[in-house]
């Protein structure tokens, strides 16, 4: 139980190993690109607020009907 906790994973085949380092690898990758996509989402919806709010001293007094 203990050597499954650890992350044994059935001995030291190298290519086990490999595989292993290639996937926790690609985990941090993962969630590097993850923290970065939250920052940017972050930046633009506080944009996004920013934008808004300048729209919202224009009065429209009613809304004019799609083209069709």
């Amino acid at each position: 139980m203990a050597k499954a906790l650890l992350g044994y994973v059935g001995g030291s085949d190298p290519r086990v190993l490999s595989e292993m380092r290639r996937l926790q690898q690609r985990v941090q990758d993962l969630e590097s690109e993850l923290i970065r996509m939250q920052a940017e989402n972050d930046m633009l919806s506080a944009a996004a607020r920013h934008d808004g709010s300048m729209l919202d001293g224009i009065d429209v007094p009613q809304a004019e009907p799609a083209l069709t």
